[in-house]
């Protein structure tokens, strides 16, 4: 089994900062690529950042510039440091991680999610 935990999220006015944490744990062997995804009310769920095992790093257009995405390898744990936030950022933001577990199977796993609100 494993199991993914988001933790940082909260209230913060347009322009503050916010850092959301995530860690895998469980039967893991390694974790590949760790992601951060964002659900607005009514929307999709779409990709905000992700990072690949060596700290290949991609972003969403909308927060280039403003987020930055960083990894513990040894934690399993990969962070979202969030910088200039703008109303538009309100959503529930989820944890995503590819892990390759003990039994050499590689499976997808998603955290509960975690609430940012943003007010201007």
């Amino acid at each position: 089994q494993v199991q993914v935990v988001e933790s940082g999220g909260g209230l913060v006015q347009a322009g503050g900062s916010l850092r959301l944490s995530c860690a895998a744990s469980g039967s893991i062997f390694s974790v590949r690529e760790m992601g951060w995804y964002r659900q607005a009310p009514g929307k999709q769920r779409d990709l905000v950042a992700s990072i690949t095992s060596r700290g290949s790093t991609n972003y969403a257009d909308s927060v280039k510039g403003r987020f930055t995405i960083s990894r513990d390898n040894v934690k399993n744990t990969v962070y979202l440091q969030m910088n200039s936030l703008k109303p538009e950022d309100t959503a529930i933001y989820y944890c995503n991680a590819a892990v390759v577990v003990t039994t050499g199977r590689l499976n997808d796993y998603w955290g509960q999610g975690t609430q940012v609100t943003v007010s201007s």
